[in-house]
């Protein structure tokens, strides 16, 4: 976390947490989300529109993911200064990008170590590492598959809508302010 949020923390300890206003896609993009977007429906959707406007501000986004973690109650959040700026996932809060020697690197830039691999019954591919449960980025999984071949990481078949509850993350945190948390 950066120094400057820690130092707004301190000096306005009781700024609101904000919920709804920022998303994560499936390609580890993110998701500005006003009042009207989020009354076209959740981030999870697919309704068009309902995902808001892309974020493409590389400072921004930096700053994003530098002050990027969760709470105790697997929801995920970006630290704005003094306030909690809680994000709706598409999927899962972490997107992976597999390097050629197989390093795994979160949307984040952080780099983790990977306990196995899941694919779900959609054929999507997830990665359970140090940093917690994530997607494989659609341009990597043919280096996950590659990596599967080659005997370095174990696989394993996984039920999507059980992920979340297995992994300790909360897609929609809004939807846990309301009182409507996910089965």
């Amino acid at each position: 976390m950066d120094d400057i949020v820690r130092q707004a923390m301190v000096k306005w300890p009781d700024v609101p947490d904000c919920y709804g206003w920022l998303g994560l896609d499936s390609r580890g993009q993110w998701w500005m989300r006003d009042d009207r977007v989020q009354s076209l429906g959740a981030f999870q959707s697919g309704q068009p529109g309902a995902k808001g406007s892309l974020l493409k501000h590389e400072k921004l986004i930096d700053f994003i993911q530098r002050n990027y973690e969760s709470d105790v109650q697997g929801q995920w959040y970006f630290q704005n200064g003094p306030q909690k700026v809680f994000v709706e996932l598409e999927i899962t809060p972490h997107i992976w990008r597999i390097e050629d020697d197989f390093t795994v690197v979160a949307h984040t830039g952080v780099m983790a170590e990977v306990h196995k691999i899941l694919v779900d019954e959609n054929g999507l591919v997830y990665l359970d590492t140090t940093l917690g449960l994530g997607l494989v980025h659609t341009l990597d999984v043919a280096r996950a598959a590659q990596a599967i071949e080659m005997g370095r990481w174990t696989l394993e078949d996984a039920v999507a809508k059980d992920l979340p509850a297995r992994y300790a993350y909360e897609l929609s945190p809004i939807k846990v302010k309301s009182g409507q948390k996910q089965a």
